[in-house]
């Protein structure tokens, strides 16, 4: 072979060697991108599962016997229990075990007894202990429709107002039937979030006002008006009905040391020289020492 061939050739190879050279790979396909994901991924019981609090297999942690979820949701069972047995009549006080077996809840472990009676039923507002038994403490404890009208009487001669319809049927057994009876001498005013307040009717109270006198007090406008205002406007129009009615202005104080000296009086402690000792208080030094 010719010399300068082989010559050529070499120096294509080391052009070729010293030249690099980036090799194209070819792209993977989507299943096995997303099953190298999958794979990478951890399992630890799922987003779901985290959620509504169980694990992996299933089981919800809030619902274990040492769990504080599970502790407070056995008070609510009480304390629920209680309150629609009072709402009955049944107002008698239970021990703990017949509680439990009210509610079926035989199955608690003894730290949680022990955590009932210690701590969750005698510091809850809504359980009364007596004579180590508990029973229901409502906010208005009324045993018949009569001692509701004093209540409701009470709050209407006192100025205190209403007594929610929830409190009512909370601590009145049958509350429903005796509303029902004492109908007439019971005011239902709705609040604008849906609840009931109850007021006392009284028809001593009850009196027809002329529709003109309506048509006058309704066509007053008060509402950007302070009681400043309403009093200066009375008294331009002769009405002195709110004179005594704000507070007092207190009468500026005198000079208490001046009133404590003018006011002085000496106790003299030598009783049996009175006919012999005489009193200069009220002279001056001068007709003091003068004399």
């Amino acid at each position: 072979m010719d010399p300068a061939l082989l010559r050529e050739r070499e120096r294509f190879k080391q052009r070729a060697l010293a030249q690099p050279v980036v090799e194209k790979r070819p792209a993977p396909s989507s299943s096995s991108s997303s099953s190298k994901k999958k794979k990478s991924r951890p399992d630890h019981g799922g987003s779901s599962g985290s959620k509504s609090g169980e694990t992996g297999n299933g089981i919800n942690y809030k619902n274990l016997p040492g769990s504080s979820g599970y502790k407070f949701g056995v008070l609510a069972k009480i304390v629920n229990h209680m309150k629609t047995r009072h709402q009955k009549g049944d107002t008698h006080p239970l021990a703990l075990d017949e509680i439990l077996d009210e509610t079926k809840q035989l199955d608690i472990g003894i730290k949680q007894k022990q955590w009932l009676t210690t701590e969750a039923l005698l510091n809850n507002p809504k359980i009364d202990v007596v004579d180590g038994k508990y029973a229901f403490k409502p906010k208005y404890n009324l045993k018949d429709k009569k001692a509701l009208l004093r209540l409701l009487d009470r709050h209407d001669q006192q100025g205190l107002g209403g007594i929610l319809q929830d409190d009512v049927e909370e601590g009145l057994p049958n509350a429903a039937k005796a509303m029902k009876v004492i109908g007439d001498q019971i005011l239902f005013i709705t609040r604008p979030d849906k609840k009931k307040i109850l007021f006392y009717n009284d028809k001593s109270c009850n009196f027809s006002v002329d529709e003109e006198f309506q048509k006058l007090w309704r066509s007053v406008p008060v509402d950007s008006i302070d009681e400043e205002k309403i009093e200066e406007y009375l008294k331009r129009q002769g009405i002195s009905s709110m004179q005594d009615t704000g507070p007092r202005r207190l009468a500026p104080m005198r000079n208490r040391r001046a009133n404590a000296q003018r006011k002085k009086k000496f106790k003299t402690h030598n009783d049996h020289l009175a006919g012999v000792l005489k009193d200069y208080t009220s002279l001056s030094a001068k007709e003091v020492g003068g004399k």
